[in-house]
């Protein structure tokens, strides 16, 4: 099978100036990338197509001589000393994109030898309810990476300078080849960086960065609840080689009340009375997070009626003002009684005869009517 014109792979015309050659190389070196088609055997081999094209179009002497003798050029056994083989797409690749923002932009990756923001931390705090919902300061304390004092970062002694890596050539990567597949790995002793430090730092060993126990203080506001997030900015590790640091995120756990629970904006409670005051009617003090209130209970009231508080749930969030508290009425039933009072009830259940609960005895009368 004939190999397509190089021009033609590149889509440019025969008299296209370097910078059209390498501006086509780019655009179609990151379409076909196989980090962008993974699985792709197509774009595979398009895109080894492409690195050939440009490594020949993009040489002076390697163009004039594809420009006389076509491929033949560079064929070993018609080359004739008129250039050498063609190099690994990969490493074609990433001369072209040196010192770009395309690793990062469009594979996630950062070219080692720059700086490095530092990665983000999580940490997960326990509050109490009341802190959740007026809101409270907290200090904690993490572990993490920070720059390097004795060095500002750099991983050097003051007045050293850097080297190109002898294992890699400067390129970060190495090839290693196992039968007839090559491997690219990141290089072992300079870690992708193409750089060798002269004299590390002693401080941090030539890595810029040492671990460190920092006192954070958090301001948590009100109205936060279970998975609440906060984000410290650059408060986690340390960047590498002079970077930003990245972020603190802190994830919110609310402890469970002993006496209110929480639906979203609003709190419920639930208030014991006793039979006289559900009875007769009675004001009676509800317990808030921010004080006492006073609810008036009507004659007659149930167990489990439910009063609303306005106001006295939580803060929202976003500011949408506050929630309700609602309380919910347990009628507390007396348990220990003496003679007198037993004999009161007897004589309060005589003078209302069958009437004197017109509602249990409504109950009652259904569940009677279940028995026929």
């Amino acid at each position: 099978m004939a190999k397509r014109d190089y021009y033609e792979v590149l889509g440019i015309d025969r008299n296209a100036s370097d910078e059209d050659i390498k501006k086509a190389y780019r655009k179609l070196a990151l379409k076909f990338h196989p980090d962008k088609n993974p699985g792709d055997k197509s774009a595979e081999e398009n895109f080894k197509g492409i690195g050939e094209a440009y490594e020949a179009l993009s040489d002076p002497q390697k163009r004039a001589a594809y420009d006389q003798y076509g491929h033949a050029a560079f064929d070993p056994r018609a080359r004739a000393g008129r250039g050498s083989g063609f190099h690994d797409p990969f490493e074609i690749f990433r001369e072209v994109f040196s010192g770009s923002s395309i690793f990062e932009e469009f594979f996630g990756r950062h070219d080692p030898s720059q700086p490095q923001r530092g990665d983000d931390l999580r940490y997960d705090l326990e509050i109490t309810l009341e802190e959740a919902v007026l809101g409270c300061e907290k200090k904690i304390s993490i572990t993490k990476s920070v720059r390097c004092e004795t060095c500002a970062g750099s991983g050097m002694e003051h007045g050293s300078k850097t080297r190109v890596c002898p294992t890699c050539g400067g390129h970060g990567v190495v090839l290693t080849s196992r039968g007839f597949i090559s491997l690219r790995q990141t290089c072992p002793d300079c870690k992708g960086s193409g750089q060798i430090l002269e004299k590390p730092c002693k401080t941090c060993h030539g890595d810029g960065r040492h671990e460190h126990t920092s006192e954070i203080k958090l301001r948590i506001p009100p109205g936060v609840d279970t998975g609440s997030r906060l984000r410290s900015s650059e408060n986690g590790e340390a960047g590498f080689r002079g970077g930003p640091a990245g972020d603190l995120y802190v994830i919110l756990h609310v402890k469970s009340h002993d006496f209110f629970q929480r639906d979203g904006d609003d709190l419920l409670c639930e208030a014991p009375v006793s039979f006289v005051q559900a009875a007769l009617g009675a004001e009676i003090e509800v317990p808030t997070l921010d004080g006492k209130v006073a609810i008036k209970i009507p004659a007659g009231t149930q167990s489990g009626a439910a009063f609303r508080v306005k106001g006295k749930g939580v803060r929202n969030l976003q500011g949408y003002g506050h929630g309700d508290l609602h309380v919910r009425i347990q009628v507390q039933v007396p348990i220990h009684l003496n003679a007198e009072q037993k004999a009161k009830l007897r004589e309060f259940a005589a003078l209302g005869g069958e009437d004197a609960n017109p509602i249990d005895k409504g109950l009652f009368g259904k569940a009677k009517n279940l028995f026929r």
